[in-house]
């Protein structure tokens, strides 16, 4: 039976190291991720494996750039490490029947109105105009009053079609239910491996070919799968790094998404804390380049991203999956709150930008809704 054993919480109010932290606490439980390159021995006896959470903020402070606005949800710790382990002897829970808790969710509040949003959009054209950046993804965030228990509501996200991420992470006064088809970092077989998301369109047969035929998503995307490469090229075995797959249409939802496959070898030595830094936070949900593209973001987002554009998953000895956690929702004591966004270039429209926000809300809107 899998039983939790520790866990070590984080925010950024603490300070240091991040990464270090995460890498140094799973090492005290026996996860060693100090060198991926090397096959890793499993204890049968020790620790099977740990969840791991980092918000966008935490990414901030491991890429050394700005945190941005205060997150909506102060409860979340920035980083979160649950080590689990198999206990044979803890007794099996009886099984009987709960009753049902009555679930109500109230309206959604948004922290920015459609203008506000298009703002923003515009404000980001701005700047690639005058060579600041060459795109910025830009998120609002929306929250809900809600009475009940959120933690069956929150797994329900999982079961949304294309979940590869799909789970959930409780604490105390928090938790995070996570519905991500996105890849942030994969470490198997001593392989990195990350799968960036850009581009969208209604997974409808017009939709599909119209997201294939855009020149624009096809721009957008492949600048971010440079930025890939050159994220795992700082931690890579020189000449390793190489796209496997680029801009491959896969459905989350109802919804077309583009998706490319960047691989490499881990340079020798390389443990998880190096790795974190080099990928965090994710080029898919901040931009080119990535230091410039933090600093709009904290410059234009009025709520902090909180649990959402960060990352979530499992780490064992020798192996590290995390996604990227879009398709996001956290609740505190009182409240519900998601996320959404897209990334902006010069050939963006604000009125198209928003409507995509909102496309990509909505499925997790209407799990959360439904109880």
């Amino acid at each position: 039976m899998l039983t939790e054993r520790d866990r070590c919480e984080w925010t950024v109010t603490d300070g240091g190291d991040p990464a270090e932290l995460i890498e140094t606490f799973l090492a005290g439980h026996g996860i060693d991720l100090t060198d991926l390159a090397r096959p890793a021995r499993h204890d049968p006896d020790g620790a099977c494996g740990a969840a791991v959470f980092v918000s966008a903020a935490a990414g901030a402070v491991m890429a050394g750039g700005p945190i941005g606005a205060p997150t909506p949800v102060p409860a979340l710790p920035d980083v979160a490490v649950v080590v689990y382990g198999h206990d044979a002897h803890a007794a099996a829970s009886p099984r009987t029947r709960a009753l049902p808790s009555r679930w109500w969710l109230g309206d959604w509040q948004e922290s920015w109105t459609p203008g506000q949003h298009a703002d923003a959009v515009q404000a980001v054209r701005a700047a690639i105009g005058r060579g600041d950046v060459y795109q910025v993804n830009v998120v609002g965030h929306a929250a809900a009053d809600y009475r009940g228990d959120p933690g069956p509501v929150l797994s329900r996200l999982a079961a949304l079609p294309g979940a590869r991420y799909g789970g959930t992470l409780r604490g105390d006064g928090w938790a995070v239910g996570c519905a991500s088809p996105e890849t942030l970092i994969e470490v198997s077989a001593a392989r990195l491996l990350t799968r960036p998301i850009k581009g969208t369109r209604s997974a409808t047969a017009a939709g599909r070919r119209d997201l294939l035929a855009s020149a624009k998503e096809r721009a957008e995307h492949v600048m971010i799968v440079d930025l890939e490469r050159n994220d795992l090229a700082r931690v890579a075995r020189t000449g390793s790094v190489r796209v496997d797959e680029l801009f491959a249409v896969r459905r989350w939802c109802d919804l077309w998404q583009a998706e490319s496959t960047v691989s490499a070898q881990p340079a020798d030595g390389l443990g998880l804390a190096a790795l974190l830094r080099a990928v965090c936070p994710g080029g898919s949900v901040t931009g080119a380049p990535k230091l410039a593209a933090l600093g709009h973001i904290a410059a234009l987002e009025p709520v902090g991203r909180g649990a959402s554009m960060g990352a979530l998953g499992w780490v064992a000895p020798g192996h590290v999956d995390l996604g990227l956690t879009i398709r996001t929702a956290a609740a505190d004591a009182d409240r519900l709150h998601v996320w959404a966004g897209g990334g902006i270039t010069v050939d963006s429209d604000p009125a198209a930008e928003v409507a995509e926000a909102a496309a990509k809300a909505a499925p997790v809107r209407a799990r959360l809704a439904a109880g």
